[in-house]
């Protein structure tokens, strides 16, 4: 980092190389908006380049700065797009063409989208920095300013609810034609 605060264009180039598809995948499996994603990832890293001087590596490490970044300029882009909704509330899957090919993942993606909506705000962002983003529990910890245990049980929990979720999903029909 002392390096890219220096102006080093390699060092710079390296950072940007290193997260750059993380970084993009998170913002991407909130918005599903490929321009979107792209311009939220980009004013990630102007926004680092500007704030470099503000990283401490014993707050935590590059990952978790460049995270809260990213996080935070997501939370901005749906406060911008729905400044009457409460930004904890909001989980976006939206049905664009792009995710959404046919009756059978739209009916699929209707049916995750209604089981994470029940994960407190809390629970949902670790189920998808874990899932999605395959995070480990130290870094989804890091990210989060939660202690690893308590990221590991609050992940515990929502898959809990998610399975009792699934179960009552799959014996529904049964239970229907019974």
């Amino acid at each position: 980092m002392i390096l890219v605060a220096e102006g080093d264009r390699d060092a710079l180039a390296a950072l940007y190389e290193r997260y750059m598809k993380r970084l993009y995948n998170y913002v991407y499996y909130r918005t599903h908006q490929r321009e979107t994603a792209e311009d939220i990832v980009s004013d990630v890293f102007i926004h680092a380049l500007e704030k470099v001087h503000t990283f401490d590596p014993k707050r935590g490490n590059v990952s978790a700065w460049l995270y809260r970044i990213t996080r935070n300029l997501t939370i901005d882009h749906f406060r911008k797009m729905r400044p009457m909704q409460n930004i904890e509330d909001v989980w976006d899957l939206a049905d664009d063409t792009d995710i959404v090919r046919d009756t059978d993942t739209a009916l699929k993606m209707r049916e995750a989208r209604n089981i994470l909506q029940k994960l407190s705000p809390e629970q949902r962002e670790i189920v998808l920095l874990r899932l999605w983003d395959n995070y480990s529990f130290r870094e989804i910890a890091e990210f989060t300013g939660k202690s690893e245990g308590a990221a590991k049980m609050a992940f515990g929990r929502a898959l809990k609810s998610i399975r009792t979720d699934l179960a009552l999903i799959l014996l529904l029909p049964f239970l229907l034609h019974s």
